[in-house]
């Protein structure tokens, strides 16, 4: 793994935790909506698109940074019972860049891009974590809202929810999930079953917060 692959999963980490402790005392309020935030869908589905290579994925979380490369996790299904197929990608270089007031949207580079398999089972409990979890504390009729700064993309399956990264709620948890992944995509085939117990370790966690925000 690159050394800004490992440095993007521990900053996710590390921006989740202190936005968590932020948030401790206060309503949670998430600056998530569904569907695509004003003024974004062109520069998102270029770098989708540009990360699933023609593909594509069950599950998928687009980071799209005000500065810095766009990077992307992504779960594809397998064939039948087999293994899916875990994807880490980041743009070698930034896609979205403006030049003499105009915008360009860089998807002919090659990113980098990282992948191992992953047990199915898992990432089906997965998909469904992620798709009750945004979908019962996004509510449908609450629509993305433009940002300046970072924003995320979340997809499962045809849900698509986005915004700011969440600090409060069973949303919060998927990031240090996004963490976990990343991570797994670069650890030996030992290691990397260490990651998946610690993993569902997490989304026992995501349930349980989710029985008792839905009652």
């Amino acid at each position: 793994m690159s050394l800004r692959a490992l440095c993007l999963a521990a900053s996710l980490l590390a921006v989740q935790a202190a936005a968590t402790a932020r948030a401790d005392d206060e309503v949670c309020n998430l600056d998530l909506g569904r569907g695509w935030p004003p003024a974004t869908e062109n520069y998102g589905s270029a770098v989708e698109g540009l990360f699933a290579a023609g593909a594509k994925p069950t599950l998928s979380m687009t980071r799209l940074p005000a500065r810095s490369v766009e990077s992307a996790v992504q779960l594809f299904a397998g064939d039948g019972d087999g293994d899916w197929t875990l994807r880490f990608s980041q743009a070698d270089e930034r896609v979205e860049v403006w030049s003499g007031g105009k915008r360009e949207l860089r998807v002919g580079q090659q990113p980098d891009v990282q992948q191992v398999p992953m047990p199915a089972a898992l990432a089906r409990r997965m998909v469904a974590d992620w798709q009750r979890a945004l979908s019962t504390q996004v509510p449908q009729d609450r629509g993305a809202q433009f940002h300046e700064g970072e924003v995320l993309l979340f997809v499962v399956d045809d849900l698509r929810i986005s915004g700011l990264q969440p600090a409060c709620g069973p949303t919060s948890q998927l990031m240090d999930q996004v963490g976990l992944l990343i991570e797994a995509t670069d650890d030996s085939d030992e290691k990397r079953i260490k990651r998946w117990r610690k993993l569902e370790e997490k989304l026992d966690e995501l349930e349980q917060s989710l029985t008792g925000a839905t009652g």
